[in-house]
């Protein structure tokens, strides 16, 4: 069964750009490290301080491993340092869900 985080940023609505580089920065890392990255997505219209990124895996099992390889990771630990110094997310919120397929 295949999972997929869903990640909910609040981020700081005066560092949309530094969060889109952060973001773009992860479209090179994540794939490298494991995860199946389906994309990140910014705010355009509306709400100027939400921004998502949905990635998925073949089990929690693999999240894991993912997740081990990304903080050995040097882009990706230099990725969450310049998130950290930047201060550009004020909160983030992680939910795993799975597909509801079709019944059989």
């Amino acid at each position: 069964m295949t999972i997929t985080a869903f990640i909910r940023y609040k981020i700081d609505p005066f560092k949309r750009d530094t969060f889109e580089r952060y973001a773009q920065n992860w479209l090179r890392i994540i794939p490298t490290c494991g995860g199946d990255l389906l994309g990140y997505w910014m705010p355009h219209e509306g709400t100027n301080n939400i921004a998502y990124g949905l990635i998925s895996f073949d089990s929690l099992a693999a999240y894991e491993t993912y997740r081990a390889r990304l903080r050995a990771d040097t882009e990706g630990n230099a990725n969450f340092v310049m998130a950290e110094t930047e201060k550009l997310i004020l909160a983030e919120e992680r939910t795993f869900l799975r597909k509801i397929e079709p019944a059989a």
